[in-house]
């Protein structure tokens, strides 16, 4: 009898860093016993202060990167970040319809912290009407939700205003959402789950006082494609249930709650001042 562990995709761009993209999801994956594939769709020369540079990556590399995946691997849920342009939403969303992804994730990654922007103008359309439709679930905080409903729509201020954009995404073609309170000035995060059934969770837990936040966004949708993966990997070819996908996003929510709190204090940066550092990835893992 054939063994394997359950394997995830992250489709996203680099962080030299170790704090976002790719190398987060790597290291998340890993922390939480899933082995983890990839498809890196830019370069991004970043660090705990910012974006400096993105080199694109070719749409035809990207696809090559792809088949190499996917022709020759079993995936039980992918992860989207970074894709930057219009025609690699395009393409992300024609190979979710010729593959099998598994559960899917999408983190609408569009502007970095430090005001980088990741996601061009033109993409945004796309990312609304055409992948948002094909997602098991979508993962953005405030101000990316407000852009995903519209250009002059405002962020949600209250938990109120968070439940109703929550579930206007669902009603636009997701099948559940987890709208992060992260970028709430005050008080305890709120984190709120609207699913398929119509159901509302919401999520709250202490705001940990830290600058390191860098990451926080690719670490907790990895987190949930990894716990995904597990759910998956046990009933081939299924959909998660509405119950399973609560689970995963709760268990995700307390490994970055985790993560927060043991990095709290660190240190990474040459110069501190300005700079928000990595969660500690490595949480779960005894170190030597």
């Amino acid at each position: 009898m054939s063994v394997r562990p359950p394997i995830a995709l992250s489709i996203a761009g680099t962080d030299p860093s170790g704090g976002a993209g790719i190398h987060a999801d790597l290291k998340t994956f890993t922390a939480l016993g899933v082995l983890g594939t990839t498809a890196i769709t830019a370069l991004v020369a970043q660090n705990t202060h910012g974006v400096s540079r993105v080199y694109p990556i070719d749409e035809d590399f990207v696809t090559d990167e792809l088949d190499s995946v996917l022709n020759d691997m079993p995936v039980d849920a992918t992860k989207t970040g970074m894709l930057g342009s219009r025609s690699l939403v395009d393409l992300v969303v024609d190979r979710a319809s010729t593959s099998d992804l598994g559960f899917f994730t999408v983190d609408p990654v569009m502007v970095a912290t430090s005001g980088h922007r990741l996601l061009e103008a033109d993409a945004v359309e796309s990312v609304r009407t055409r992948l948002l439709p094909v997602a098991d679930l979508i993962t953005p905080n405030l101000p990316e939700a407000a852009l995903l409903l519209g250009d002059d729509v405002d962020e949600a201020q209250t938990p109120g205003q968070m439940r109703e954009q929550a579930r206007e995404l669902v009603a636009r073609g997701a099948q559940a959402v987890l709208l992060k309170g992260g970028h709430a000035r005050d008080g305890e995060v709120a984190d709120i789950l609207v699913t398929s059934d119509g159901e509302i969770t919401e999520f709250a837990h202490p705001r940990i006082a830290t600058a390191n936040t860098h990451g926080t966004g690719c670490t907790l949708s990895a987190a949930i494609t990894a716990e995904a993966a597990v759910l998956r990997q046990a009933a081939p070819g299924s959909r998660l249930s509405p119950e399973q996908v609560r689970g995963a996003v709760e268990r995700g929510l307390d490994f970055l709650a985790r993560a927060l709190a043991s990095a709290a204090d660190w240190q990474v940066s040459l110069d501190p001042a300005g700079a928000h550092g990595p969660v500690d990835h490595q949480v779960d893992i005894t170190r030597r």
